[in-house]
């Protein structure tokens, strides 16, 4: 398919800005450093709490933006979690001394590899994949989740490429153009990006997303623009209006190479939006402190089980010690959010009901989360334990339907006619239930305190800065914006906006069926 056929409908860009704060965006637009946003926001549609998936980590929700699902379809359950199978944590990068402890290079091939090619579900199909099916020109820049259909030799293009080439050799499945951090590079356009590195990722989605525009070379464009979260990492959430400004001036790069604001939007439809929002970081959690009675797992370059049984095997006390230890818990430390792996199969329901407990009493710590039953699950925080399951008489606002017993203050949650609403905890059922089946997941799931931060497993905290994953509203409602759409949903076309529909929106624009 073509982009300039006379019938075909609008090219699409659907650009994530990471942890793009809606009061923040909002401000940036009042003070005239984002014009581009402030156009699409006039010509079209703005919701300002569209909901993350949980956790509200980058990984969890790239993956339900880029298959429509949540983490118990997508697999893909949190920046840092324990891989039962092959008996090792898998680090996609929380911070560089989370990486280290891991494995530098093993958190690598896992972020750059692996969660595409082994982690993600491979039964659930991506925006890239459906679009490819149909026949539309997909393109790409650095996204964590970029599986497709058409295979990518590494680039040698750049001296840090053809460097990292003596590590990442293999292939990989992407759109048709595929930009990865210039690791991956479908075709020479003069843009570096080097390695990724944050303060330069955004303008290398630009100068990319400029190329493709100038030179109509694609249909379907997922833009990335990340360096928002770093900065509000670093600088906290309230201080993102000089990152959007900056996000802002790669969209008018795009803009400019589509010969200016009006034309470019008679070419091209545009959905703009948040993978999570940001919340201030006061104070940490040292949850591997708190479990400093258990035996627990500690991450180690190059450790998997596999490695430990032919270190045991070989009789290799030092190969052994290169594996990741083994335990009775694991510990899965991702920003506002953390899991809890049970290790000992034979005591797993006993030690899983006692982690819960012990996890919360561990101040900081406000909900933590489990299944109790295989179709029922339990939340419990200090205002009391709620108990629910899939199917019932109450419905909550994106029409899902539940059953629930105990306090629904543990929630903030109220009953309005047979309608359950959880505005502190936005969707709530839903998200903690999509958590609790996905099957990489822990056994307990831990939502920190607002103002609270888990520390990693490299001992690295965002405090005095921003930081996300919890199911709080605090850093779970982020914005979402677009125009020029053919199905052109308002609002008001859903009552609670989720990362979800992002591919029925883009599936729908092109007259495809979004299931």
């Amino acid at each position: 398919m073509s982009g300039g056929a006379p019938d075909a409908p609008r090219k699409l860009v659907l650009t994530v800005i990471d942890g793009l704060k809606p009061a923040m965006l909002e401000r940036a637009v009042q003070q005239g450093r984002a014009p581009i946003l402030q156009a699409i926001m006039e010509r079209g549609a703005y919701v300002d709490d569209c909901v993350a998936a949980f956790p509200s980590v980058t990984p969890v929700c790239a993956a339900s933006i880029a298959t429509g699902t949540g983490p118990d379809a997508h697999h893909i359950p949190s920046m840092n979690w324990y891989d039962r199978a092959e008996g090792r944590y898998v680090e996609y990068g929380s911070s560089f001394g989370a990486s280290r402890r891991a494995g530098v290079l093993r958190s690598l091939t896992d972020t750059v590899y692996n969660m595409n090619a082994r982690h993600l579900a491979s039964e659930v199909p991506t925006v890239f994949e459906r679009l490819d099916d149909a026949g539309l020109r997909t393109a790409g820049t650095t996204y964590l989740i970029y599986r497709g259909r058409h295979r990518h030799q590494l680039a040698g293009e750049t001296a840090l490429a053809r460097i990292a080439g003596a590590v990442f050799r293999e292939s990989v499945m992407g759109p048709r153009e595929l930009f990865y951090a210039d690791l991956f590079a479908s075709r020479r356009t003069g843009c570096r990006g080097q390695l990724g590195m944050p303060g330069q990722r955004d303008q290398h989605s630009g100068c990319v997303g400029a190329h493709l525009v100038e030179h109509d070379l694609f249909d379907f464009l997922l833009l990335s623009l990340p360096d928002n979260d770093a900065f509000s990492h670093r600088n906290g959430p309230h201080a993102q209006v000089a990152s959007i400004a900056n996000a802002d001036r790669q969209l008018e790069r795009l803009v400019h190479a589509g010969g200016g604001l009006e034309r470019f939007l008679e070419q091209h439809a545009m959905i703009v939006l948040a993978d999570h929002s940001h919340a201030a970081v006061e104070r940490r959690i040292e949850l591997a402190a708190a479990f400093e009675a258990w035996d627990v797992a500690q991450p180690r370059p190059n450790g998997s089980r596999a490695r430990r049984e032919r270190a045991a095997a070989d009789d290799d006390p030092a190969e052994a010690l290169a594996a990741d230890s083994g335990g009775q818990l694991a510990l899965g430390l991702a920003q506002r959010s953390a899991m809890l792996y049970v290790l000992d199969d034979e005591r797993r329901a006993k030690l899983t009901a006692r982690a819960a407990r012990e996890a919360g009493t561990v101040p900081g710590v406000d909900l933590v989360m489990r299944r109790t039953a295989p179709r029922e699950g339990a939340i419990v925080g200090e205002r009391g334990e709620l108990r629910f399951a899939p199917g019932g008489d109450l419905v909550d606002r994106r029409g899902r339907r539940w059953s629930v017993d105990g306090k629904l203050e543990t929630l903030g949650a109220r009953v309005e006619d047979g309608r359950l609403l959880t505005p502190d905890y936005p969707d709530a059922l839903g998200r903690v239930w999509s958590a609790l089946a996905c099957p990489t997941a822990g056994d307990v799931l831990l939502s920190a305190a607002p103002g609270f931060e888990f520390v990693d497993w490299g001992g690295a905290d965002h405090l005095g800065g921003g930081s996300h994953g919890s199911l709080h509203r605090s850093d779970s409602l982020g914005a979402l914006l677009w125009c020029g759409l053919d199905a052109h949903p308002t609002r008001a076309a859903r009552e609670q906006w989720a990362l979800q529909d992002m591919v029925p929106l883009v599936t729908e624009h092109f007259g495809l069926d979004a299931a």
